[in-house]
């Protein structure tokens, strides 16, 4: 878990550095402008962290199913060939698929003086604004996010449908308190991810208004990998009992 967790958090540094430093500067500065290649490499970037944080969720969804349903076997199967290769296979996949869609962007003709009302290139945004027949791109996106968001979010239910199933028929009521806090954590991250992710597509085909779907994709881009550290931490016996020190010493100098 805490190999998954010490990728995850790498993985939200990254995605937080592809967005937030433009748009602070953009918040900063009257000067919105973004050159061709530094929206198609933020296009790219953005993909690339986006899937690699789907399938690192799965896999540590993988990881609280083995731990709880299979405990005596945990070490024989999640042993650390098999975790190594799902992150270079996951990252891998990611890159492929990423690149695929910048590829396909780049054979577009788009007109001049653009505007993307938007504080981050998004795949979709740049899409529309091409002159372009976007048949063969839009068909790409459709697929994409069925498969890299229905395939970790299936794996995701399913490891959980046997965790609460193998939870209720623990007879103590101490070892499922045990069992739902270990893994209270990761689901609550899969929740803020992919409730705040769904919400940008929602928005974007329910409403016309670009602030409603800016502050949906904030929501997805930044405020969740700020609120990660402080659900995994905070649920931590070691961390409460640090944070409660360091409280009363605040409250209570010496």
């Amino acid at each position: 878990m805490y190999f998954f967790l010490s990728n995850l958090s790498f993985n939200d540094i990254c995605l937080s550095t592809t967005t937030v430093p433009k748009m602070l500067v953009n918040i900063q500065s009257q000067d919105h402008i973004i050159c061709y290649t530094g929206c198609l490499s933020q296009v790219c970037f953005v993909l690339v962290f986006t899937i690699l944080e789907k399938f690192l969720l799965a896999g540590m969804a993988f990881d609280c199913y083995v731990a709880i349903c299979h405990p005596l076997r945990y070490t024989a199967i999640v042993n650390p060939r098999l975790y190594v290769s799902l992150l270079q296979s996951s990252l891998l996949i990611s890159t492929m698929d990423a690149f695929l869609h910048t590829l396909l962007v780049l054979r577009l003709s788009f007109c001049t003086d653009l505007e993307i009302p938007h504080f981050v290139c998004e795949l979709t945004e740049v899409i529309e604004l091409a002159c372009s027949h976007t048949l063969i791109n839009n068909i790409l996106v459709f697929v994409a996010a069925c498969v890299f968001a229905g395939f970790p979010l299936s794996g995701i239910i399913f490891s959980y449908i046997h965790i609460v199933s193998s939870v209720l028929r623990m007879p103590s009521s101490e070892g499922k308190h045990k069992a739902f806090s270990t893994c209270g954590s990761h689901l609550s991250v899969v929740f803020l991810f992919y409730r705040t992710s769904f919400g940008v597509y929602i928005s974007c085909a329910v409403t016309d208004s670009p602030r409603k779907t800016v502050v949906a994709s904030l929501m997805y881009s930044v405020v969740t990998q700020m609120l990660n550290p402080f659900i995994y931490s905070l649920r931590n016996r070691d961390m409460k009992e640090a944070l409660r020190k360091l409280i009363g010493r605040i409250a209570f100098p010496p």
